[in-house]
């Protein structure tokens, strides 16, 4: 009797298992093989990508069978069972590290004339900034905090699934080339200083100043998983459920709504749509900049 490759715990299964190609939709089989890299993923270090949009998975995995020249989605599976430390490479290119500092500056104008004025009330601020990438967008909050005087009063709360994206927020130090455009958006989000009294900089990278660190607490959350550690006067949460599907969105519109205080404020992407079972706990405060207000 001819037995399995005991290296392979697919068996015959790796040799059928076709390559992902161009094509706009997954075949049956390619699905398969997603849904076992995804399912290995989740059983090895409890990271949960299997309710994630097939769309953008697919761009990075593909992208990464490139780079190693991989023929198939099971080899990959292969590497993450057996090869130390290609799990953590697979965990960041699953993450999502698009930001800028002052992205969508009407969303910060827009929070700065009306929300601030509306958490002068608070004595202490506690603000949960959710997928916080490399850190840009949560330091433009900080900015704005003290232009708005209330920076000394608040706690602001940093996460992200991304242990290396926590790493860099964490040091808070961006290439200097970046800073021209991040000039602009601040000057459009209402700036009211110049932009590099925040800032020392040096030949090639600009160093945020230890003032608005300090004030930054950065851990690693995984929205797809972890619950609720506490409750914030405000919760930003943008650009990241746009690569959830509905049954996840639910989930962490759940955890977002548990996390508020009443009368707290939710800001979510220009793109994101809150249509879960949970809109009915919030109204739409400034329906322009997707905020929210618990009711």
């Amino acid at each position: 009797m001819k037995h399995a490759d005991k290296t392979n715990p697919f068996g015959k299964l790796s040799e059928e298992m076709t390559v992902l190609d161009g094509r706009e939709e997954l075949t049956e089989r390619e699905e398969l093989e997603i849904d076992l890299l995804l399912e290995a993923i989740y059983r090895i270090r409890g990271y949960d990508f299997r309710n994630y949009l097939r769309s953008s998975l697919r761009r990075r995995i593909r992208n990464r069978m490139t780079i190693d020249q991989l023929p198939t989605v099971i080899a990959m599976v292969e590497k993450t069972l057996y090869e130390e430390g290609y799990l953590e490479k697979l965990l960041e290119d699953f993450s999502i590290k698009v930001t800028e500092m002052f992205r969508d500056p009407s969303f910060f104008l827009a929070f700065r004339s009306e929300v601030v004025p509306l958490l002068r009330e608070h004595q202490k601020l506690r603000i949960w900034h959710a997928g916080c990438a490399t850190g840009e967008e949560v330091y433009s909050l900080a900015i704005l905090l003290q232009e708005e005087g209330l920076l000394e009063r608040t706690s602001i709360y940093a996460t992200d699934m991304s242990k290396e994206a926590i790493t860099l927020a964490k040091e808070g130090k961006f290439p200097l080339k970046r800073m021209q455009a991040y000039t602009k958006n601040y000057i459009q989000a209402g700036g009211v200083q110049e932009f590099s009294a925040y800032y020392r900089a040096d030949h090639s990278h600009a160093q945020v100043l230890p003032s608005l660190q300090e004030k930054i607490t950065f851990a690693q959350h995984n929205l797809a998983t972890d619950g609720s550690f506490n409750e914030f006067h405000v919760i930003l949460c943008r650009n990241v459920l746009i690569y959830f599907n509905p049954e996840l969105q639910t989930r962490v519109h759940a955890v977002l709504a548990d996390s508020l205080a009443q009368d707290g404020f939710l800001a979510l992407g220009s793109k994101e749509s809150f249509l879960s079972m949970h809109k009915a706990r919030f109204e739409e405060y400034l329906q322009e900049e997707r905020i929210f207000r618990k009711r």
